[in-house]
């Protein structure tokens, strides 16, 4: 196992002082304690690709190597700055890459995971970078000449680590907000209220598998769902697609970590849009299911955004009440696209189920 303290400790007296990139369940444990350390640079960025940007303008303006971390599912996100500005052969210039490394060789892992664990190693060695796998303290010599090196050699250099390989290191809970609900209390009037016929497209992450345990639970008969397993922040676009060529209400149940990560999706779907688009953002200020993190969603005016870029109607509520209530039935009959806004608390249903068999859920959906 590997003390996150330690691991912190052992890059600090590295040089390290910059950190970014997008919050993962298998180094939860080590970015939450990035969070708590006053002494250095941390930013959570929107995705992956954002957070080796950053790391790039840190090094042209230091000198200095950055540290970016990220799931090995984000290595899509990242390909494109790490092959066409910060490779050898391009700009020269060096990074540390922590990466989470999900669907290992001989390791069980949810299905989403599984293509991208077996090609994640030769994914790296096509973009001409080295990595190493750690588990425990004893593996930190191995890194200490690539680490040393990264400055003089100019490249990029990835740490690989499994999941359960950080011990525990708990982030402080957040208070309970006064009077705002969590994502299942709407979850489950919301799904009695849709249209019979309604297409639900479901962000990674706690909603759908929320949405997928309240629906079996509560035996909710209404719409037919597609859960996005994985492709963090690309709901609303597969929703999209659908909704254009369909002419059933289409329901993109969003998250504000994943609507962030490719936040340019919201002006293709405000501009191409249909009257049958509808897109639920349940915002918690929260990247909850990888531990918390802040997506620093909180402050932006979202009314206005929406309205900006094209949707015809926005919506919010923060509870269920009986003008809330009303709200959501003004959404569902709305004229889209529309955006609903639910402002909910952390917090999830105990014992969360995944749905398993995927291929099954896609041949029903239609």
């Amino acid at each position: 196992m590997i003390s996150p303290k330690i691991f912190l400790s052992f890059l600090k007296k590295k040089g390290f002082n910059f950190f970014s990139g997008v919050p993962d369940s298998v180094l939860k444990n080590f970015t939450n304690l990035l969070d708590h350390d006053n002494k250095i640079n941390h930013i959570v960025s929107t995705n992956e690709g954002s957070a080796i940007s950053l790391g790039i303008g840190y090094h042209l303006a230091t000198k200095k190597v950055p540290c970016i971390y990220m799931q090995n599912s984000g290595l899509g996100n990242a390909f494109n700055p790490l092959t066409s500005i910060a490779h050898k052969k391009v700009y020269s210039i060096p990074l540390l890459l922590i990466i989470g490394w999900r669907g290992s060789p001989k390791s069980k892992d949810e299905p989403q995971h599984n293509v991208m664990g077996k090609i994640t190693q030769k994914t790296l060695k096509l973009m001409n970078i080295k990595s190493a796998v750690i588990n425990g303290r004893s593996n930190f010599k191995k890194l200490e000449r690539q680490i040393s090196n990264l400055k003089s050699n100019k490249k990029t250099f990835a740490i690989l680590i499994k999941p359960n390989s950080f011990n525990k290191y708990n982030l402080k809970k957040k208070k309970t907000k006064k009077n705002i609900f969590k994502r299942a209390e709407f979850l489950e009037y919301f799904l009695t209220k849709i249209p019979q016929k309604s297409k639900i497209i479901s962000t990674t992450g706690y909603s759908s598998r929320e949405v997928f345990q309240i629906k079996k639970e509560k035996k909710i008969n209404k719409g037919k769902n597609f859960y996005m397993v994985g492709g963090m922040g690309h709901a609303s676009m597969v929703s999209l697609g659908y909704s254009i060529n369909r002419k059933e209400q289409t329901i993109c149940i969003d998250g504000d970590g994943s609507l962030l990560m490719h936040l340019g999706s919201i002006r293709t779907a405000g501009f191409l849009g249909n009257k049958n688009f509808k897109h639920v953002l349940l915002n918690n200020n929260s990247h909850e299911s990888v531990g918390g993190q802040s997506t620093n969603a909180k402050g932006i005016n979202f009314k206005n955004l929406f309205k900006s870029v094209g949707y015809k109607k926005y919506f919010s509520i923060s509870n269920i009440n009986t003008i809330s209530k009303k709200i959501i039935k003004k959404f569902l009959i709305s004229s889209g696209p529309s955006i609903l806004e639910v402002i909910i608390d952390n917090g999830t249903i105990k014992k969360l189920e995944r749905p398993k068999n995927l291929i099954k859920i896609k041949n029903k959906f239609n």
